[in-house]
Order: structure tokens, then C-alpha cells, then sequence
């Protein structure tokens, strides 16, 4: 693979984040612009309560993809069976053959909607912005592994296009304050942002979260969230591979690539539960370690985080993935009036009361909950009122990356510190296909520092 040239850089501030009069109003308000989104309304409310218009709504949509794995397959087999008048036109990926793979399977689906010839799909580091540069592209869908994650979403919001990012938005604090910034210039421009994180979407949890900020069982005292799983997938080096072709080939398994499982993975939990606060932590204190990962892994298999919410609230968050475990995965909520139990996937969501009696429950469909937010997306483009969301999952991340600070120093870490001051930037300076990276390094607290 030739050198490539080298990756752009951004640098931004985080804006303020104002405080709010009431919680329970600005939660009711914001299950009121989710039960929207997951009814298919279009036009969802920007914090300041003013719409988003965009300069111009589309008819057909011309989709690009950039990152052809299982979770960019995925995106695009549900926006292309979920929405009408839309067809995929550019594809770019680090290898091609996958783009060439994916293409085959969905033209034997829907032949109608793929419209990708040889001379647009597009491989290496900076195959991307071949896509970003197509002006028949309108959509980008943005399914790379995290690390690329932020810089990819702001060259996209810069080329005008609407973009659809998958979880999580960033692995650090530098990629955060891109985020932040390319939100702002998104609602500006009046180009779309939306996120895959399919739980807003999916009809019992915003059912749930309706119901527990208006008090249906009192307030909030405290909460567990488990994303425990089995082992994870590993690729091994392959001869000939540099540095980047490899760790970029066994993301996963690279912290300035992935963010570690609880960035990656159980971003999900966290996410849930800051919609259920409906606010940041103000800190996060943790642990965990690594057991069983191949030797030149960088990840923890387990970490364990206590995040503090105003009002004296607790969240107890736990993600793991150790072959041969016990799994786990949802989240409990512990209210004054009863007890709310929010699973995972399929589950059925419930609320109890102090005695033990269930007094709501539905069933999960997370199946619809990822078509929905790709028909959301498309639907509010066609109506000129694009939903621009992503500072919100970029806080939802960076609370992950605060829970992960926190376990890897062994230092109790503020939001304030890590949204604010922190200066920790993992990506490669200046990178090429032949750069050189640090050896591979597992965390240690005590010794790993707090930047």
C-alpha cells in the first residue's frame, strides 16, 4: 500500500454547557422530542427550542459509505430497506475488496437502490475524501473504526453533506471538541447529524424514560448499568504489515482506535443513562484490569465506574468481556416510588412499584430502533428541518472516555477536567501508512498519568 498523505488535524473550544431551572421540565421536554423521532416525526427542536432548516430538502438521496465492515453494512441495509427514493452511489474503505463484498450482497437485495461503479469505491487512509469531494453524494455514512471518527464527521459537515456517524462520536477529549464544533456548523449550514445510538429510538425505552420524568415513580436516587459479555474478536498481524495497516486491521484492540470496550461497546449503557439523568456527571471514580486479552492487546477486559450526578444520584456502571463468564446487560434504576428495569436489545422494559408490582411493561424491537434512525434522518432532510444531534452523543462518549480516565489513572476525574482542561489527543500526529507507532502499552493506575 503507497504512503498516503497526511491526516488533517483540527483543534477547538467547548462551548459552555448552561445549567437548567428545572430537570424534570427539560427531561419531559426532551421525551417529547424522542417519542418524536421514534414515531417518525421529522424536525426535531435544538436545545435553544429553535428548529434547524436546511438550505434545500432532496428527493433523492445519494448515499456514500465510508467504512465498509459488518456495522457499515448493517447502516446501509437499513436505511436502504427503510427509506424510498434513496440509493447508494460511493463507497471507500482502507480495502477495497471490502467495499467490492458489500456491494455484491446488497445489489442481490436491492438491486433499485445501488448505483456504485468501479471508479467510485475507493480505498487507503484518505479514500474518504473521495467520497466527501463527490458532488452527487448528499449522505455520508460514517462507520470507520472511532479513533477516525471525529476528523471524519467534520471534513464531512465542512464538504456540506448530511452524515450519519455511528457510536461512539470520539475517543478523547480532543476528538470531543471537534465534535462539538462540527455540531455548531451543522445547525448553521442546516446539514444533518444523526447518531447510531438506536436505544432513543427504540419504542419501550423512550416509552420508559416518558414515564420515569414525569414521576411515575417518583424520583431518581440511583442506578446499575452492565454491559457484560463474552471474549471479543482478535486479528493477528499479518506478514509484511506495518504498524497502521495492522492496528488499524485489529482495531478493536487499540485504545486511540477504539476508546477500549467501554467507549466502543458499552457507550450504549452510558448513553441510556445520561438520557435517564439528563445531564453530565460532575465525576467518575473506577477500576478494572486486563486478564485474558492476546499479549499485544491494549484493552482492559473489565472496568468498573462509580459516576456521581448532581442531587447526591449514583450510577454504578460495569462493562466486561471475559470468555466463559457470566453475561449481563441493562440497566436498573432505583426511584423513590419503585424500581424501573431497562434491558438490553429485545428485552421487555418495566416499571415496579415498591411492592414489587409491575405497573407498566413493553417489549423491545431494536431490530426497528436501527431503521428508525436512518428514516428519521432521511425524513427530516426531505422536510427541510434536519436533526443535528450529535454534541449529544459526543457528551455520551466523553463520559465513557471519563469513566475510562478515571479506571486507567486510578484518579478520581471531574467532567469539568476531562470537557475543559484535559489535553489528551490520541490520534498520530502526521499520519501516513508507514508511520511508526508506540509499541503497544496496557494502562496501569498509579502509573499511567492523568492528562
Amino acid at each position: 500500500m503507497p504512503a498516503r498523505r497526511s491526516l488533517s488535524r483540527m483543534e477547538t473550544s467547548s462551548p459552555s454547557v448552561p445549567n437548567t431551572a428545572s430537570r424534570r421540565e427539560f427531561l419531559r421536554t426532551g421525551s417529547v422530542a424522542s417519542a418524536m423521532a421514534a414515531s417518525g416525526l421529522v424536525g426535531v427542536q435544538q436545545a435553544s427550542g429553535e428548529e434547524t432548516t436546511s438550505k434545500s430538502a432532496l428527493e433523492t438521496i445519494n448515499i456514500g459509505i465510508i467504512g465498509t465492515g459488518g456495522r457499515g453494512g448493517g447502516a446501509l441495509k437499513d436505511s436502504l430497506t427503510i427509506n424510498s427514493n434513496v440509493r447508494l452511489v460511493a463507497m471507500a474503505d482502507l480495502n477495497a475488496g471490502k467495499c467490492h463484498s458489500l456491494r455484491r450482497s446488497l445489489a442481490r437485495r436491492f438491486s433499485d437502490k445501488v448505483a456504485v461503479t468501479d471508479d467510485k469505491i475507493y480505498d487507503g487512509l484518505e479514500g474518504y475524501r473521495r467520497v466527501l469531494e463527490d458532488k452527487d453524494v448528499d449522505l455520508v455514512i460514517q462507520t470507520t473504526s472511532p479513533g477516525f471518527r471525529p476528523r471524519h464527521i467534520a471534513e464531512a459537515v465542512d464538504a456540506g453533506k448530511h452524515v450519519f456517524a455511528e457510536k461512539p462520536s470520539c475517543v478523547d477529549p480532543a476528538g470531543y471538541h471537534i465534535c462539538l464544533a462540527a455540531h455548531d456548523k451543522a445547525v448553521e449550514q442546516g446539514t444533518a447529524v444523526v447518531t447510531g445510538t438506536q436505544y432513543r429510538r427504540q419504542t419501550n425505552y423512550v416509552e420508559l424514560m416518558k414515564r420515569i420524568h414525569a414521576g411515575e415513580i417518583g424520583d431518581v436516587v440511583s442506578a446499575t448499568a452492565r454491559y457484560c459479555s463474552n471474549g471479543i474478536w482478535y486479528r493477528g498481524r499479518q506478514p509484511g504489515m506495518t504498524d497502521v495497516e495492522y492496528q488499524t486491521y485489529n482495531w478493536m484492540h487499540f485504545v486511540w482506535l477504539s476508546g477500549d470496550q467501554i467507549c466502543e461497546q458499552a457507550v450504549h449503557n452510558i448513553d441510556a443513562m445520561a438520557w435517564l439523568m439528563g445531564e453530565n456527571p460532575i465525576s467518575a471514580f473506577g477500576s478494572g484490569g486486563q486478564f485474558t486479552r492476546p499479549q499485544d492487546s491494549e484493552m482492559w477486559d473489565n472496568v468498573s465506574v462509580d459516576y456521581e450526578f448532581s442531587g447526591n444520584r449514583l450510577l454504578s456502571f460495569m462493562c466486561r468481556q471475559l470468555p466463559r463468564a457470566a453475561s449481563e446487560s441493562g440497566n436498573v434504576v432505583y426511584c423513590t416510588g419503585g424500581v424501573a428495569h431497562i434491558p438490553s436489545v429485545n428485552g421487555t422494559a418495566q416499571l415496579v412499584d415498591r411492592e414489587g408490582k409491575t405497573i407498566w411493561s413493553m417489549k423491545g424491537n431494536i431490530g426497528a430502533a436501527y431503521q428508525q434512525e436512518h428514516k428519521d434522518l432521511v425524513d427530516s432532510i426531505r422536510a427541510g428541518k434536519p436533526i443535528v444531534e450529535l454534541k449529544q452523543t459526543a457528551d455520551s462518549s466523553l463520559i465513557a472516555v471519563m469513566g475510562r480516565l478515571a479506571a486507567y489513572t486510578g484518579q478520581k476525574v471531574t467532567w469539568d477536567f476531562v470537557s475543559k482542561e484535559s489535553k489528551l489527543d490520541l490520534f498520530p500526529k502526521d499520519l501516513t501508512v508507514d508511520t511508526k507507532l508506540p509499541e503497544p502499552a496496557v494502562a496501569a493506575p498509579g502509573r499511567t498519568k492523568l492528562i
